[in-house]
């Protein structure tokens, strides 16, 4: 069945997710602030970090990654990820990080409209109902479990609090089971490859429902200092 009908991930199953992820590749460092319910993991050039936040109830961000074109500069862009979003999804979107796409964004040009078309064909192929309504275009899934939201007007405002785009699984957008919200300069090839695996992907276990929840999205993260990726504590994530 869909990726998007998988049964909502288990905390555990996102800590083992980022841990094998660190293991796995030599070139991301992991650190704790005062607090044991967060994570970080910074990649060697300072500029791509993750936030994991351990104890972030299901239907909350339980992952915020951001990209910096240097250390010390503003963001570029930023993703979250909900704590109930399915494994693969997670899995994919680290895979990417990790083979050099949260870097393929032009940053300071307006988002277009072959960008937007590049992000959502795997829908497109997939038959899911294209629809505009105001200044929101969707793209749904057949039985509606499942679907993704452009906001026009959000992209015009790149450094705006509300998410450009948003992956979403559940009774309905406004009652998702999890959801993955992303910034204007999202790179366009990570979204599609998100939106590839949310349309395409097949897992084995059925849905269970959780409850609704207005949408969480956190504040944007600070740019690193120089020293800001090393490691300052010896725990594992």
């Amino acid at each position: 069945m869909p990726v998007y009908a998988a049964d909502p991930a288990d905390p555990a199953d996102h800590d083992a997710l980022l841990d094998h992820f660190l293991d796995t590749h030599d070139d991301w460092d992991s650190w704790r602030p005062w607090s044991d319910d967060l994570a970080y993991a910074t990649h060697e050039t300072q500029t791509l970090r993750i936030e994991r936040h351990h104890s972030a109830p299901a239907t909350e961000t339980a992952w915020t990654i951001a990209a910096y074109a240097t250390p010390v500069s503003d963001r570029m862009w930023h993703l979250t990820a909900t704590g109930a979003t399915p494994t693969p999804m997670l899995q994919k979107l680290l895979h990417d990080l990790a083979d050099g796409y949260g870097w393929d964004t032009a940053v300071g040009q307006s988002l277009d409209e072959a960008s937007v078309t590049a992000a959502t064909q795997p829908a497109a192929d997939a038959g899911w109902k294209h629809t505009v309504q105001g200044r929101w275009i969707h793209w749904t899934a057949p039985n509606g479990e499942a679907g993704i939201q452009f906001d026009a007007f959000a992209a015009q405002r790149p450094n705006g609090a509300l998410p450009t785009w948003l992956l979403w699984a559940g009774p309905t957008i406004d009652q998702p089971t999890w959801e993955i919200a992303a910034s204007t300069h999202t790179p366009s090839t990570l979204l599609a490859n998100l939106v590839e695996t949310l349309a395409h992907g097949a897992v084995a276990r059925p849905t269970t429902p959780l409850t609704p929840h207005a949408h969480q999205h956190t504040t944007p993260l600070p740019a690193l200092p120089a020293t800001a990726a090393k490691r300052t504590s010896s725990r594992p994530l």
